[in-house]
């Protein structure tokens, strides 16, 4: 009778069928863990994008080729924090250009980590990002000639009167302006807000930039310009017509001004927030009011309270 081959034979034929089909079949990828965080991207790529605005002066441009400004400044000291929370001391900033259309965009789309500019806190905007704790105690102001009627100059700061027609006769005047905003700012909503409020039907020309804006009411194309009060102080002061130009005293109204981070990603404005706090505070006040002097003048103690509430002695 013919022997059956044994299970150990069986086994060796088996195994040598099959050893070169195993021999060619590729290896196993290997899985590499992508960066959920931005604190993980930023550790991974040794490297931190800053947005900033080439048209934001006092507080982001472009300076030949590099950028420049008081929230510029800002964002070099919390690089500065960020090396030393994560333990790199070879972190670089990477600084990209973004305008005030997609600047927020940039940050939803991850093209940028933070943005260093003038972007005030609005509960619409927190639908879409994040913002650090404050850096500057912004506000709406107006812009005018310095030949503009005393009576326009009255109505919109408000200076008490005594005639009885007054406040009727205001509505008139205003009635009767040609107003300027810059589009996509919040003195855009604001301004149309504040006519409807009063039922006045001013022209409003939306403009693209402060320079448009203010080259308007040079030239007499509108009346009146409405912006951030500390970049109309600044851009009014570097025109070449800054003798005929007037920035109201009056703030119409009070506006943080904040870095602009990812909405959700509580890690990492945790580590910005304590970078700001820390710089604010170092040195007695006094390091932070040299960069503050540096591009706004003297700190009044309007300005000393509002950082003093964020970074307590």
């Amino acid at each position: 009778m013919q022997r059956l081959p044994s299970i150990a034979a069986c086994a060796i034929t088996f195994l040598s069928l099959v050893s070169p089909a195993l021999a060619q079949q590729p290896p196993a990828p290997t899985t590499t863990q992508v960066p959920t965080t931005t604190l993980e991207r930023i550790r991974a790529a040794g490297s931190i994008r800053l947005g900033y605005r080439a048209d934001a002066r006092p507080f982001s441009f472009r300076d030949g080729s590099a950028a420049a400004g008081y929230s510029v400044a800002l964002c070099n000291e919390v690089v500065g924090a960020l090396r030393a929370q994560l333990g790199l001391p070879a972190l670089s900033a990477q600084w990209v250009e973004v305008t005030l259309a997609d600047r927020f965009q940039a940050v939803q789309q991850g093209r940028v980590d933070l943005v260093c500019d003038a972007a005030t806190v609005t509960v619409e905007r927190r639908q879409d990002v994040s913002f650090s704790v404050p850096i500057f105690p912004g506000g709406i102001s107006a812009l005018v000639r310095t030949d503009a009627p005393s009576r326009l100059r009255d109505v919109l700061n408000e200076t008490p009167r005594t005639d009885p027609v007054w406040r009727g006769s205001a509505g008139q005047l205003l009635t009767q302006q040609t107003f300027s905003v810059v589009s996509g700012t919040t003195a855009e909503p604001w301004l149309t807000g504040r006519l409807d409020d009063l039922t006045l039907s001013a022209v409003v020309v939306p403009v693209a930039t402060y320079e448009a804006g203010i080259q308007a009411v040079v030239d007499r194309g509108a009346h009146v310009f409405f912006g951030d009060r500390a970049i109309l102080l600044d851009a009014a002061a570097r025109h070449p017509s800054a003798d005929d130009l007037m920035v109201l005293e009056r703030l119409f109204t009070y506006e943080p001004v904040a870095l602009v981070l990812p909405k959700g990603d509580d890690d990492f404005r945790l580590a910005v927030d304590r970078g700001l706090i820390a710089f604010y505070a170092r040195n007695g006040y006094v390091d932070f009011v040299n960069v503050y002097l540096e591009w706004f003048g003297e700190i009044d103690e309007n300005a000393r309270t509002f950082f003093r509430w964020i970074a307590p002695e």
